[in-house]
């Protein structure tokens, strides 16, 4: 089996035999790791051309070794053939062709950098205020998507290196899109005070987050991951009113155009583990054990009981990067075992994005022992 069919075979309701492997970001794994991932020079995953974007990302998915790819969209063709790569002492630059202006390309940061309204500012106080800050998004033909050329560097990898895994996109859930305009504090306010404002923002961003989703498809997706972040600390009352109408309609929404959605939810799950099944998710991921919660993939698969797919939520710190041999061998071999008691429905996974310290050696030796495993009951 290809690891697209190990994927689908355990989001089906019979589950499968033998276990994918992936790991949650890649595309953070991928901007931290870029001098390992390829000989290729690492700007040519900013060139404008297709085909150096290829070769890099052709590297870059035979050194990983995972199971599935975060399908990307590229620059229109019109926008690519303004461009032009030149390579001076100094580094890389994008030269416009038609005003001869030069952007100098650099490195991304490893680690990345910290963005979001963490205290917001003018936050909407009422529903007109919401309908300003969130129009109602125009939804776009699927044939719109790609008639640009925003699908071409999709399209060479599904044709090409990509061509047996799992193409997914990803979205966020409505309520945790809410953060951009609310910050952590008010919205959290405004769930127990205006609640009204939250349900009109969550219809909207659920129109957009649907409409990305119809784009998603058109690429040639075949997943959806569903991030939803810091709605575990909403009690289970307030998420059951306000979060999960909104999760369990966007799933819904991908199942109607013939997708898979995983919903992967930060925090501590355990009180709510119930609610997050009935989203109706095909497959739930979960964070690890840390921030003073547990959450054993054990005791998940136990109780979930093959009613959905279950990921693995090995310890990106304690066990990938800084467990022995040894140690990830096991853990990877106990969270197999969950999956088989889970009837087969289960993909090896993580519980957050791989760290800037571990090498992309050792995510290797992560994604063989886990086919290695994964194929062995």
């Amino acid at each position: 089996m290809t690891g697209g069919e190990m994927i689908e075979a355990a989001f089906s309701p019979e589950g499968s035999r033998e276990f994918a492997v992936v790991i949650p970001y890649e595309d953070i794994f991928i901007r931290d790791h870029y001098g390992q991932l390829t000989v290729c020079p690492w700007w040519y995953g900013y060139a404008p051309d297709v085909e150096r974007k290829l070769q890099w990302y052709a590297d870059a998915l035979r050194a990983i070794g995972q199971d599935w790819l975060m399908l990307p969209f590229c620059p229109t063709r019109q926008d690519r053939a303004k461009a032009r790569l030149v390579e001076k002492e100094d580094g890389p630059y994008l030269v416009d062709v038609a005003t001869g202006k030069q952007r100098r390309l650099r490195l991304p940061r490893v680690s990345g950098s910290l963005t979001g309204s963490y205290s917001a500012e003018n936050v909407p106080r009422t529903i007109e205020e919401v309908e300003a800050r969130l129009p109602i998004p125009r939804q776009t033909p699927p044939d719109e998507w790609l008639a640009d050329g925003r699908g071409d560097l999709a399209a060479a990898l599904l044709e090409g290196p990509a061509s047996g895994l799992y193409p997914i996109a990803q979205v966020l859930s409505p309520l945790w899109s809410c953060y951009d305009l609310w910050g952590f504090e008010e919205l959290m306010i405004t769930a127990l005070t205006a609640p009204e404002l939250l349900h009109c923002a969550c219809e909207r961003l659920l129109a957009g987050a649907l409409n990305f989703a119809r784009g998603a498809r058109a690429l040639g997706c075949r997943g959806i991951w569903i991030e939803d972040c810091m709605t575990d600390m909403m009690s289970p009352k307030v998420f059951g009113e306000i979060n999960l109408p909104y999760v369990r309609a966007l799933v819904e929404g991908i199942r109607e155009l013939g997708m898979h959605s995983i919903y992967y939810y930060c925090g501590n799950p355990m009180d709510r583990l119930e609610e997050l099944v009935a989203a109706g998710a095909d497959a739930l991921s979960l964070e690890e054990s840390k921030k003073g919660f547990d959450v054993d993939v054990a005791e998940v698969c136990a109780r979930v009981a093959g009613r959905c797919a279950v990921l693995g939520n090995l310890d990106p710190i304690g066990v990938l990067e800084k467990g022995s041999e040894g140690r990830l061998r096991s853990e990877i071999g106990r969270q197999i075992e969950a999956g088989r008691r889970n009837g087969g429905r289960f993909v090896m996974s993580l519980g957050s994005p791989v760290t800037p310290g571990t090498p992309v050696e050792r995510v290797r030796l992560y994604c063989d022992i886990a086919h290695e495993l994964g194929r062995a009951g």
